[in-house]
This record gives C-alpha cells, sequence and structure tokens, in this order.
C-alpha cells in the first residue's frame, strides 16, 4: 500500500498522487457543503450566514493543527524516501504523542476563546447565538480532525493517497444523512451540522487507523519507539510548528477579512460564504498538486534526488497552471448559477454579491497554482520559515484588502483581499525555491534518517 515517488516519471506519479487527493479534498468540501445547503435551505439565510461567519475562526484553530500534522508526516516521508524503516517507526510514535498533546490544547484554548472573538469580530447579534453554539461542538470534536488527518497525511507520506480517500467519501455520505437526521428529524438546528461534522470525522480517522494496523506494517509500532528521545521530538517539532503557525496567520488574515465582512451585514456574510464554497471546490485541485509535491520534495530530498525534485516542479507547474485557467473560467462565466445551489434563485443580491466574489478571485487563479507548489516544495525540503514569512505577507495583504479596499469599496474591495494575498506570498516563495533548489546537490539529504543497512522491508519490496 506504499509508493516510492523516488523512481518513474514525476508528471505521471505526480498526477496519480494528486488524483485521490483532488477528489478526497473535494469529498471533504463536501462535509461543510452538506451543512450550508441544508442549513440554508432548511433553516434560513441567517442561520447560512451563522454558520458561514465561523469559517475564519474554525481555520485559525483547525488550519494549526492540520498544519502541524502535515509537518509531521514530512519527516516521515523523507525517511520513507531514505528507506529508514525504524526511523519511520520511531517518526510516527513522535507523532502520536505530539498530536496528543497538542488536540488537548488546542481544545481547552478555542473554547475558552470562542465568545471573546466572535464578539471582538463584530459578529451581527442575529446570528451571533447560533455561530457559537455551531463552532463550540466542532471544537469540542478538534480530536477527531487530528485523528484523520494525523493517519492520512503519514500514509501519504508513504505515498497512499487513495486509502484516505475512500474513507473520506464513506464519511461524506456519513456525514450528510446525519446532516438531515439532527437538523430535519430532531430539530437541533445549527448545532445539529455541527454535530453531523464531529462524528463524520471521527469515523474516518477511526477507519484510517484501523486499516494501518492490518495493511501497512511499515507503521506497525510497539512501545520502544515512543522513546526516541528528546532530539526525536525536536526535530518534528522544527518540522511541524512553522508550518501550523503559518496556517495560523494566514487564518488570522481571514479573520480580519471576517471583521470586515461582518461590518457589512448578513447579507454580504451569506453572500461569502455561498461563494467561498464554489471558490473552494475549484481552487482545491490547485492545491492537491500542491500538496502531492511536499511528499514528492520529502520523498527524493530523503533520497539525495534534487534534480528530480527540480524536474517534478517545472511539471507540476505545468499541469497546475493549465488546471487553473479552466477554473477561472468556470468561475468567471458561470459562478452565480452554482451559487444558486446554496440560496436559491430568489436571494438575487446575495447571488449578485457571489458573482462579483467568484470574477475577482477567479481571474488570479494561475498566482495560487504557483503559491501552493512553492509552498509545499519548501516544507517538503523542511524549509519552514520561509513560507511562515510567506504567510505573514499574506496576512499583512489580505489585512490591507479587507480593511482599507473593503472600507473604501465595500463589498468588491473585501473580495480583493484575497488575490492582494496570494500575490504578497507568492513572491518570497518563488525566489526562495529557486535559491533553495540551486544550493542542493546530490545526495545532499538528511544521511542520519538512513539506516547503515537498508531494511528487510525495502530489501524484500524491491526483490518482489
Amino acid at each position: 500500500m506504499t509508493k516510492s515517488m523516488t523512481t518513474g516519471s514525476p508528471a505521471k506519479l505526480i498526477l496519480l498522487f494528486s488524483l485521490p487527493l483532488i477528489l478526497g479534498n473535494i469529498f471533504q468540501q463536501f462535509y461543510s457543503m452538506a451543512d450550508t445547503i441544508i442549513v440554508g435551505r432548511t433553516i434560513g439565510v441567517n442561520a447560512l450566514a451563522a454558520v458561514g461567519c465561523t469559517g475564519s475562526i474554525s481555520f485559525f484553530i483547525l488550519g494549526f493543527v492540520m498544519g502541524f500534522t502535515s509537518g509531521l508526516s514530512i519527516i516521515t516521508a523523507q525517511r520513507f524516501g531514505a528507506q529508514d524503516e525504524e526511523g519511520i517507526k520511531r517518526s510516527f510514535a513522535s507523532s502520536i504523542l505530539l498530536s496528543i498533546i497538542i488536540t488537548v490544547v488546542m481544545t481547552v484554548l478555542s473554547l475558552v476563546l470562542v465568545r471573546p472573538i466572535m464578539t471582538l469580530l463584530q459578529t451581527p447579534t442575529e446570528i451571533i447565538e447560533d455561530a457559537i453554539s455551531y463552532i463550540r461542538i466542532i471544537f469540542l470534536g478538534i480530536g477527531a480532525s487530528v485523528l484523520f488527518n494525523l493517519a492520512s497525511n503519514t500514509m501519504r507520506a508513504l505515498g497512499d493517497s487513495k486509502t484516505p480517500l475512500f474513507f473520506l467519501i464513506f464519511a461524506c455520505c456519513i456525514n450528510i444523512v446525519l446532516d438531515l437526521v439532527f437538523i430535519l428529524i430532531f430539530d437541533m438546528g445549527v448545532a445539529g451540522a455541527g454535530v453531523a461534522t464531529i462524528l463524520s470525522q471521527l469515523l474516518s480517522g477511526i477507519c484510517c487507523f484501523i486499516f494501518i494496523k492490518k495493511k501497512m506494517p511499515l507503521l506497525w509500532i510497539e512501545k520502544r519507539h515512543f522513546y526516541a528521545g528528546w532530539a526525536e521530538i525536536k526535530r518534528h517539532l522544527f518540522t511541524a510548528l512553522p508550518m501550523a503557525f503559518q496556517m495560523s496567520i494566514i487564518a488570522i488574515g481571514s479573520l480580519i477579512l471576517q471583521f470586515a465582512l461582518n461590518s457589512l451585514g448578513a447579507t454580504s456574510v451569506a453572500a461569502y460564504t455561498a461563494s467561498q464554497k464554489i471558490d473552494s471546490i475549484a481552487t482545491m485541485p490547485l492545491n492537491s498538486f500542491g500538496a502531492a509535491m511536499a511528499t514528492y520534495a520529502a520523498q527524493n530530498h530523503g533520497a539525495g534526488k534534487p534534480e528530480r525534485i527540480r524536474k517534478g516542479v517545472f511539471q507540476c507547474i505545468l499541469i497546475s497552471v493549465s488546471f487553473s485557467v479552466l477554473m477561472s473560467l468556470m468561475n468567471i462565466f458561470a459562478g452565480s448559477n452554482l451559487t444558486a445551489i446554496f440560496v436559491g434563485k430568489g436571494e438575487t443580491q446575495v447571488l449578485a454579491l457571489s458573482e462579483t466574489y467568484l470574477q475577482i478571485n477567479g481571474a488570479f487563479y494561475s498566482v495560487l497554482a504557483l503559491l501552493f507548489i512553492y509552498r509545499f516544495t519548501l516544507q517538503g525540503l523542511g524549509n519552514g520559515i520561509i513560507p511562515t514569512v510567506a504567510g505573514i505577507m499574506e496576512l499583512i495583504m489580505r489585512a490591507f484588502g479587507a480593511l482599507i479596499l473593503a472600507d473604501s469599496f465595500g463589498f468588491a474591495g473585501a473580495c480583493c483581499a484575497n488575490p492582494l494575498a496570494w500575490i504578497g506570498a507568492c513572491i518570497p516563495l518563488a525566489i526562495a525555491y529557486y535559491v533553495t533548489i540551486r544550493k542542493l546537490a546530490p545526495g545532499t539529504a538528511d544521511n542520519s534518517q538512513k539506516s547503515k543497512e537498508t531494511s528487510s522491508y525495502f530489501v524484500s519490496k524491491n526483490e518482489a
């Protein structure tokens, strides 16, 4: 169930690895899309706005833990590329320990701070209680999100991007059924949508770990692997924390943007919420191509093959930018029709604002494609500092769009915040990638990751 990306055609490997990620990310969006459609159509626009206005604070907290688990898996992928079986097991054990700690800390902090943050963001009074009710349930389920993301990221680090997809599809179906049950039958309102999402994530996470236990011997860890020492923990923290903070820095920009949207009223919040769902689906393939590069770069860096990394990045750029053009055309010319799925054709004001959002953002998808490729490749190489700097640039530019342009141009100004952020982040990432790749020479991977002898697992796989 594992797959090495250190040999073979880079473009083919990246595409085959990305396709399950694309489908998986789309189905993951269905978690929130199911909430949005059912809430918007059965409870009303205010309920839709209540769920939508929690997106930025949810991203702030969950983005941190998702970035953290992604960073942990980078070390695992590098050791897989280096064919270090014991190193893989130590990495997985360390990842589990750190994930438990981060779950407890982030759950407590998020539950304590949720009302002050929602109040600080000037959430409209007519939706604030529903919003807090929904997001508290989501935060109570942080452990479910960590469980699934840790397992799926670790499997992808070993080249398996297909298995997590199957569990996501299953969980998506469960989520939709539970949405209908909790909202329509038990009349739980927006809280029911939150419970459905958490239970679905929990099921998918449990399924992933059962699969690992039965089918992935490289991840069969023993008690001794949990006592790897401080050096092992520190190595994982050095990669994971910058990726986590980077996600939170980006999320702060989203919080500022949410603040600006809240000041424009519930209609603007609803329009942004609905159009962002379409936007998220359109950009998920771009994110998936970038995520594939993290595993690709990490494995080849562990194997000491920088030329393959350079070739893979070039080919991935051609694929992703071409795809971004298609997505741009779809959103610019058909975006408002797609938005009507969430709010109905009678909400003319919401649809008009949504069309503005999709046209402005869709015009800059090519920049976003490059941003994802450069960011994930640098992370795969173990460089967490520059992506964090790029995250700060993203924060500054998004804040400028939210606070200055939104004040001057209203909703259209707020819609410019994301494209400005993408441009601001892409510039340092591009420079850092080309500087970094030129410094790498064949065989410069961290040889401390390699066993003195090739492990029996890899020998048997190669002989097979």
